[in-house]
């Protein structure tokens, strides 16, 4: 991607924890933004994914495999893939010659699931800084599984490692809680979806605990880590279903308004859609209301009677 005056770039980077479904949005989402119209290469950069679903036009695979790795160097699954990410940054010039003749293709980067690599470790934020150098404009979309909702200890864990890879990685970001259709598969919410999407008051979530015999001895804990949250007030997150068109629309309009296609002149755009992205509105907004409605099962109490079971 050389040369300084080509028309940038435009791609998401897709990362979360393992099996929060990485693939299979790379996957649903190409396909949707084919049926747009759009060029689209998906690139995998996780070298420990097998069988891959859809069409791959980089595999990192070529540069380098987590088995060899393991093998050679007799380092469990973890450390080679570690050790396959620094590799490929000291390679990105294998990276940059695979892209180049992709140039005026939507890019999906579909990244390896290891937490670490998004909050502490440098190889992962280091390769996407280059790639911003050869004018390749991402977003970073953050997915994590919807049933942790339904735990008030492991959302706060999840809103602590979202907002440890949104310092961490250095990208416009986009937050989305995956397979909304299963979102109470592992139990009840304990509030309206709006308070999960939105991050509301947390002191609720610590009520909640509270009547837990075991995090009740670590109160003055999860205060601190919901204080720490709240005074960052970054963190949101935009329901996803990969299954349903629109719920994937509604996530192509954050992305492309994150990292700036939306006023690029690939496609067409109309005056509405330019107006919603420069005023942060929405004309077309699906209230949080309606997704929980079409996900999650009707309570049969009132709120009175939930307020008293908390």
């Amino acid at each position: 991607m050389a040369g300084a005056a080509r028309t940038p770039a435009f791609g998401q980077a897709v990362i979360g924890p393992p099996g929060s479904g990485k693939t299979t949005y790379c996957l649903g989402m190409s396909e949707f933004l084919r049926a747009m119209g759009r060029r689209v290469a998906v690139v995998n950069l996780d070298p420990a994914n097998e069988g891959l679903p859809y069409e791959c036009a980089v595999d990192v695979s070529e540069l380098v495999g987590l088995g060899d790795v393991m093998d050679a160097l007799r380092l469990g699954p973890n450390g080679g893939l570690l050790y396959c990410m620094e590799y490929l940054e000291a390679n990105l010039d294998w990276l940059r010659a695979k892209l180049d003749p992709l140039r005026g293709h939507y890019f999906l980067f579909d990244c390896p699931g290891q937490v670490e690599l998004c909050t502490h470790h440098g190889s992962l934020r280091s390769i996407f800084s280059q790639m911003a150098q050869w004018d390749l404009r991402l977003t970073a979309v953050h997915l994590v599984d919807s049933h942790y909702c339904t735990d008030p200890a492991k959302f706060i864990s999840v809103l602590c490692t979202s907002l440890a890879t949104m310092l961490h990685v250095e990208l416009p970001h986009v937050n989305l809680l995956s397979k909304m259709d299963l979102i109470e598969h592992y139990g009840k919410l304990a509030f309206n979806l709006d308070y999960y999407t939105e991050v509301l008051d947390l002191s609720y979530l610590l009520d909640h605990l509270a009547s837990d015999p075991f995090f009740r001895h670590y109160r003055q804990l999860n205060e601190k880590l919901v204080q720490l949250i709240e005074d960052y007030s970054l963190v949101s997150f935009i329901p996803l279903n990969i299954q349903d068109k629109e719920s994937i629309q509604r996530v192509l309009q954050a992305v492309d308004k994150a990292n700036g296609y939306c006023f690029g002149v690939q496609e067409q755009r109309s005056l509405e859609a330019m107006m919603s992205a420069a005023m942060g509105a929405d004309f077309h907004f699906s209230s949080t209301l309606g997704i929980q409605e079409k996900y999650l099962a009707p309570s049969d109490q009132s709120v009175e009677q939930e307020a008293m079971d908390l």
